[in-house]
Parts: C-alpha cells; structure tokens; sequence
C-alpha cells in the first residue's frame, strides 16, 4: 500500500522527504532538527483520572534512528507527574481506573500489533 509522503527541512540533511503512515497526525509546527529526530505520531490517548492526566500514549516512528529495530512503529507512552493523598475511596476509584487504562493500553497494542504486521519486516 502507498503511502503519501511528506518533505520536512533537517538542519544536517537539508529537506528529508520520507513516507507518512495513514495514522500520523501531520507535523505542523514542525522545527527543524536532526533527521534522526525525526519522528511520525499518531493521535493521542490521554489517560486521566479525576481530570489529571496519568498518561499519554500515542503511535510513533522514528524512522532515521540509529537502532534499525527501534524504526518500526511502536507505543509512545508518557507517564505524567501525578501525586497525591487519596482516601479510600479514591485509591478504589484510582484502581477501577487504571483497570479501564490497562484495557485501553491493550486495545492500542492491538492496533500496534496490526500495523507491525502490515511494515512486515523493516
């Protein structure tokens, strides 16, 4: 399958223009760096709790990283400074939460799961 392709000015390559996966969101705002940090990413999936967000995860793909495995797509996942005294009550419903985060994370590694199969072996 074709995918469209995006140019993206580097500061040590000049303009690098490189396959964008269906699921990147785009890259406005884009700065230029290095082409190794070039990096594709996909929507975000903001897990919160009570309003807070304990974590982001996102599709990613650095595809100029030094690492040849590491350019597949993979699971970008931030875990956001949270803290605090709960009660009870609230570390239950904190519980209750991560298990709904934890089914998330899983459904976003199928999608993961299905996307490697489609890269085949790159």
């Amino acid at each position: 399958m074709q995918h469209p392709s995006v140019t993206l000015p580097t500061i040590d390559h000049g303009p690098v223009t490189l396959p964008e996966p269906g699921w990147c969101t785009g890259h406005a705002g884009h700065v230029p760096g290095y082409r190794v940090d070039l990096t594709h990413f996909g929507t975000e999936h903001h897990l919160t709790f009570e309003g807070t967000t304990l974590l982001v995860a996102m599709l990613s793909q650095d595809p100029f990283v030094s690492v040849a495995e590491r350019r597949r797509t993979g699971l970008y996942v931030e875990q956001v400074d949270f803290s605090g005294t709960l009660d009870v009550t609230e570390v239950r419903q904190l519980a209750a939460t991560l298990t709904v985060h934890a089914a998330h994370l899983r459904r976003l590694a199928d999608d993961l799961a299905v996307i490697q199969a489609e890269e085949g072996g790159r």
